[in-house]
């Protein structure tokens, strides 16, 4: 499929793991593809992997809790393209702790990024995307269970996708639509660095009724179809992708 030949998707969060991969979806379905993260040689990295995108990918450093930062992204994305159709809002980090470990240093981190990060995100690029475009929020399966080492994660990723609710009522006089993904226990390198533990894989598996971690690929396929035309009467909306971890018992258990 082409849904997305000539148009113009920005990924924050774009370096690894589920953001780089649909940013790989994005560019075989024709899309024009900016990344950001906040490291260079990352950033440089992920382009070459993608292999620039024979010309359709842009890379451009920029950390999601600042402002000016996110103002610099939107004018180097305005003189490259003129305009977005879609954002995936995805930067995102996990500090997993017991709440009486967590510093203050932890909140304001996580709450700059997973929170205030994705409202200045869309509120950035809001002047820069066409009516009739898509926003995607990366959410997370943790603010519907609750999980005890993230407590401020799951908050933060609540706030996230009350977003997709307030800004899809919000934008809709302009025909943009506004959702989330929550990811279930996906193979990233988020994931491992908070799981380094040899058996933590199986362990989180024999959680998860399909019996295996998602890929980065199934939350970039779910992104590709809220943020293409084939979700033209989806708004507001949080699409759980998690192998049946919330809504079903694994076999034996």
């Amino acid at each position: 499929m082409k849904r997305f030949t000539n148009k113009t998707v920005l990924i924050t969060g774009g370096t690894s793991g589920i953001g780089f991969a649909t940013a790989r979806r994005l560019l075989d379905e024709g899309a024009y593809v900016v990344i950001t993260g906040r490291d260079q040689a990352r950033l440089d990295a992920a382009l070459a992997r993608l292999g620039a995108g024979q010309g359709r990918a842009l890379a451009v450093r920029a950390d999601v809790a600042s402002k000016a930062e996110l103002g610099h992204l939107v004018r180097e994305i305005e003189t490259w393209r003129g305009s977005l159709d879609a954002v995936f809002a995805n930067a995102g980090v996990g500090i997993f702790k017991p709440s009486a470990e967590l510093t203050e240093d932890d909140f304001d981190r996580t709450v700059d990024i997973n929170f205030k990060g994705v409202f200045f995100t869309v509120h950035t690029a809001l002047p820069l995307l066409r009516d009739g475009g898509a926003i995607v929020i990366n959410a997370s399966w943790t603010m519907h269970r609750g999980l005890s080492v993230a407590s401020v994660y799951s908050a933060s990723k609540a706030a996230a996708h009350n977003l997709a609710r307030t800004l899809g009522a919000d934008l809709a006089p302009r025909g943009i639509r506004v959702n989330s993904v929550s990811p279930g226990y996906i193979d990233t390198e988020m994931y491992r660095d908070a799981n380094p533990d040899p058996g933590a894989e199986a362990h989180t598996a024999a959680q998860v009724p399909l019996g295996s971690l998602g890929h980065p690929d199934d939350i970039a396929a779910a992104v590709a179809f809220l943020a293409s035309d084939d979700a033209s009467y989806i708004t507001g909306q949080d699409l759980v992708i998690d192998g049946g971890l919330l809504g079903s018992v694994p076999v034996g258990r």
